[in-house]
């Protein structure tokens, strides 16, 4: 077989055929990446000079995979990411040194805890001391009780997944696609997120949204329609930039917990899925990209649903999860699902396991899951601080042998 371009193994993937070797994805997405910390370990273990360790991810503290990491890996994805204007220098939780937007600004609480407060002084971010993430505090619907509140955060509901330190304009983010798309044979992919129900869950209040799915529906489809509404506008403004440059189009919602739904599948179909289905067809006609859900846990019950909603691949594919072993998904949704990720568990084996481990790990669901195509290796989610860099090492060479 002829050699392909890495965008022309990812989008043959995509369609569910036979790519020359399986394609690997490292930062391509929010969900498949590095943190800062183990990103600049890894790039002393390759021999690689100390990178920009820009944190484009600053609740996650996940950073952007540089050109040269990325083409000594053998990477097939580019991120399509929204940027600030301009970056400024930090340092991790380890005392390494990054870059963060520079409009995203830490202060240290007497505490030792990390805050970050908007302009009218409120806490929006707390990293607590020796912590590696920040986790969000503020939750502007919370106090709503009917659609008619709505009116008064309209602007919050509007700016949802669009943070304000990523501050960068579309006519800048069009340029950076049609580079990547022009001068790189990478595939290209829109990090978009557009969470539905988690948007509900981070304007309301996790347990307050949650409730109202059930006990307040009117109040749960009002803000999901305008989410859904806003989310398209969005859409229509950055594609008419964008155009066709990127083949990738990533959409986030968590639906599984580590033993089950996070909701039931009944409740998922009548106040989530409509939401989903509408915005995933609006983005595939509008870009004709490929759909690819983020969502963790145990999802394989959602899968049927998704598949009807117009998402061609499911990530992170997180194996250690109840129901989703690589095998049965692969049997079951192969045809009509491709799986990015579960290339490697970072539970139990990535983190805490040997590199023997990692590689037994690797072989075992290449052999699952890339069989026919259908696949995209990338580990389960984004490799976290405490992985050692041996075992990343041993990931990638393992997949090398084997793709």
């Amino acid at each position: 077989m002829t050699a392909m371009t890495s965008r022309e193994r990812v989008v043959k993937t995509l369609r569910h055929q036979a790519p020359d070797i399986v394609p690997l994805d490292l930062g391509g997405t929010e969900s498949s990446g590095i943190t800062g910390i183990a990103y600049n370990r890894l790039r002393q273990a390759l021999d690689l000079p100390p990178g920009e360790t820009q944190i484009f991810d600053v609740y996650q503290q996940i950073a952007k995979v540089e050109d040269d990491l990325r083409r000594v890996i053998q990477c097939d994805t580019v991120p399509l990411i929204i940027e600030p204007r301009r970056w400024k220098p930090f340092n991790l939780s380890d005392g390494s040194p990054c870059q963060i937007p520079e409009k995203w600004c830490p202060q240290r609480e007497a505490n030792g805890d990390l805050v970050v407060k908007d302009p009218d002084g409120s806490v929006i971010a707390r990293m607590p001391e020796g912590g590696f993430y920040f986790e969000p505090t503020c939750f502007p619907l919370a106090h709503v009780t009917t659609p008619a509140d709505l009116n008064a955060f309209q602007a919050d509901i509007e700016a949802y997944d669009w943070p304000g330190f990523a501050d960068e304009s579309l006519e800048s983010i069009a340029l950076r696609a049609r580079r990547l798309f022009e001068d790189t044979e990478w595939a290209v992919v829109a990090n978009l997120q557009l969470h539905l129900l988690a948007a509900g869950q981070f304007l309301r209040g996790y347990e307050v949204f949650m409730m109202d799915l059930l006990d307040n529906p009117a109040l749960a489809h009002a803000l999901l329609e305008r989410l859904c509404e806003a989310y398209i506008r969005r859409c229509n403004r950055y594609f008419d930039q964008v155009g066709n440059a990127v083949q990738v189009v990533l959409v986030n919602d968590d639906l599984g917990t580590q033993q089950g739904p996070m909701l039931s599948p009944d409740t998922y179909r009548k106040m989530i899925w409509p939401y989903q289905k509408r915005l995933f067809q609006f983005i595939k006609r509008k870009s004709g990209a490929f759909i690819l859900f983020h969502s963790c846990g145990a999802v394989s019950a959602f899968i049927p649903a998704l598949i009807e909603a117009g998402v061609d691949a499911l990530n992170p594919v997180q194996v250690s999860a109840a129901g989703m072993d690589s095998q049965r998904l692969k049997a079951e949704f192969g045809r009509d699902l491709v799986f990015w990720g579960g290339g490697c568990d970072t539970q139990a084996i990535l983190s805490r396991g040997t590199p023997a481990q990692v590689r037994e790990e690797v072989c075992r669901r290449m052999a699952d899951f890339a069989p026919g195509g259908g696949f995209v290796f990338t580990q389960v989610h984004n490799i976290q601080p405490d992985v050692p860099s041996a075992n990343i090492l041993a990931m990638l060479e393992a997949f090398q042998e084997c793709r």
